[in-house]
């Protein structure tokens, strides 16, 4: 009797394959949501402008802006001062949270010392700090940096203590035993082994200036798109509101993107 080879497994789709699903499916959904938004503007009549604008609404809303301007600015004006301010609020959390969380990971009495304090500061909102914040740096864009900063140092710190923590003791062990020590040690071992939890930190902390961007620029701005944002809702625009809400998103998305990227490069491996 002859023996039937089982049937052969069917080969793996290839990642350029399995991207294009990805893709489809994405651009599906989005294709679904606006559908959605014109049916319930539009035809289907569910919601007024007040409550949703209509596309055509948010599209001349969107002509608006970025031709002769709205909120003292144009788009392209108020997207580069809130950039700039997410920018500088991000850099000023990485590079202050990244060494405190080391630092609190490697020392317990540097942790001892550090983490009461966090802990009794940490669940105060950023909003919360506005009043100090401009009795301390007045209505300037130091004011406006230290609210971003303020939501991005929590996240950084978190993770990067948490990612050196979270080192293998064995790997540890075994660069001692080949004469890591000191600098070497922090460079070629605790440094890489913590990068995956620094750069989640990192990716939280940008998300977390991008969401309290609207806070900050309560501080006195004057152009912005949290500035756009307050100038439309005392106005009743709410067709000028989901414009600056989906440059608000478009930029976010636009940087963890170009974090993402960053990350691939500082950790091929994970690629």
């Amino acid at each position: 009797m002859t023996a039937i080879p089982p049937a052969a497994a069917a080969p793996a789709p290839s990642r350029r394959r399995r991207l294009s699903l990805r893709w489809l499916v994405s651009g599906a959904s989005v294709a679904a949501l606006l559908l959605a938004w014109y049916l319930a503007t539009g035809p289907l009549e569910l919601l007024s402008a007040m409550q949703l604008p209509s596309p055509a609404d948010a599209y001349d809303a969107l002509l608006e802006i970025a031709g002769a301007g709205y909120a003292d600015g144009t788009l392209w004006q108020h997207i580069v001062a809130s950039t700039g301010l997410v920018l500088y609020g991000f850099a000023a959390a990485a590079l202050t949270g990244v060494p405190l969380g080391i630092l609190m990971g490697r020392s317990r009495l540097v942790e001892a010392y550090v983490n009461p304090v966090f802990q009794i500061v940490r669940p105060i909102a950023p909003i919360a700090w506005i009043p100090l914040t401009i009795l301390w740096f007045g209505l300037g864009t130091s004011a406006k940096v230290f609210v971003i900063w303020l939501a991005a140092f929590a996240p950084t710190v978190i993770n990067t203590h948490t990612g050196v923590r979270n080192i293998d003791d064995t790997l540890l062990q075994a660069a001692r035993v080949n004469g890591a020590a000191g600098r070497l040690m922090l460079l070629d071992v605790v440094v890489p082994g913590a990068l995956p939890s620094i750069f989640t930190g990192l990716r939280t902390s940008l998300q977390a200036c991008w969401m309290v961007l609207v806070a900050a620029e309560l501080v006195g701005s004057f152009v912005g798109l949290g500035h756009v944002l307050i100038i439309a809702t005392r106005d009743l625009n709410s067709g000028m509101i989901l414009v600056a809400m989906a440059a608000v998103a478009a930029m976010g998305m636009l940087m963890s993107a170009l974090l993402a990227q960053v990350e691939r490069k500082v950790m091929p491996w994970k690629a």
